[in-house]
């Protein structure tokens, strides 16, 4: 279905914008509450969440940024900023993820001691605060906003961990929990960083996008009593929102102009469902030879 674009990157912007203040004010708090209660983790966490607090403000800077209209220079305007933010929010987080299991994973042979009382009431903090981050972004549909919520997620999931680990520790001696959670954690945000990282990928590289179907389009045109044939087809992405198609169409005969401009707006009412944002359409004659390949 089409969506009003303009729209959805307002929000986009605006909830990402929350997201970074909401992340950098903890992270301050964290810095704070770490020194207070002498925690190690804690202070390591605050300094996982301060990088991102940076990521999530050059978000921010590139959802803002991708609502330009276009120049002599992006003729689709500022679109792909977003996804750029996308990709460099993955690979913050796959940095991340890695980093903590390097750190993680020794700690489950060697396990330190951890201040229990205070990692219970800075989780509570954090549950809330990046819970709430999550909340604002949870029905965002730009690529940039599902990788921030993916790091915040990350942060939500890590603090119920500390949570449930302080918990545990306050009354057990395992201090093993914490970091056998936080390999858990991490394994998990890398599957889903790799995940939104692919995708982002693919629509810098055109590909097809996932809810389209090249093949259904093809056949809705098909059944067109008027076209004869189909090529040159090409469907792709700006952003993972905003998607275009390009085809070539040879006619059964030759039509006036006024005759063309309406065949082309049943063409684009035929496809108002398929998930196309822009369509360009190139009329042939029945005999003519194009030099494009088909699709």
């Amino acid at each position: 279905m089409r969506h009003n674009h303009k729209d959805a990157l307002q929000n986009s912007e605006s909830n990402v914008k929350v997201a970074f203040f909401l992340n950098l004010a903890f992270t301050i708090i964290e810095i704070i509450g770490g020194i207070s209660t002498n925690s190690l983790a804690i202070l390591s966490d605050a300094l996982h969440d301060l990088g991102d607090s940076l990521s999530l403000g050059l978000s921010w800077y590139l959802q803002k940024l991708s609502k330009k209209g276009r120049t002599k220079t992006f003729s689709y305007g500022y679109r792909r900023y977003s996804l750029l933010g996308a990709v460099i929010n993955s690979i913050v987080l796959l940095a991340g993820c890695a980093f903590i299991l390097t750190k993680a994973i020794p700690e489950l042979f060697n396990p330190g001691e951890t201040n229990a009382q205070g990692m219970l009431y800075l989780s509570i903090l954090g549950i809330a605060v990046n819970g709430a981050a999550v909340f604002k972004l949870r029905k965002g549909e730009s690529l940039n906003e599902k990788v921030v919520s993916l790091h915040l997620l990350e942060d939500v999931l890590g603090w119920v961990a500390v949570f449930i680990g302080s918990i545990i520790m306050i009354y057990l001696n395992a201090p093993f929990i914490d970091p056998m959670l936080s390999v858990l954690i991490s394994l998990y945000v890398l599957y889903n960083a790799y995940k939104n990282l692919r995708r982002s990928l693919f629509v810098i590289l055109q590909a097809i996008p996932e809810e389209v179907s090249i093949e259904n389009i093809r056949e809705r045109l098909k059944s067109l009593p008027e076209v004869i044939n189909i090529h040159d087809c090409h469907i792709w992405s700006m952003d993972g929102q905003y998607n275009i198609l390009t085809i070539h169409l040879n006619l059964d005969k030759d039509y006036k102009l006024s005759e063309q401009s309406d065949f082309k707006q049943k063409i684009r009412s035929e496809l108002k469902d398929a998930s196309i944002n822009h369509v360009t359409i190139e009329f042939e004659g029945k005999d003519e030879t194009c030099e494009m390949k088909d699709c």
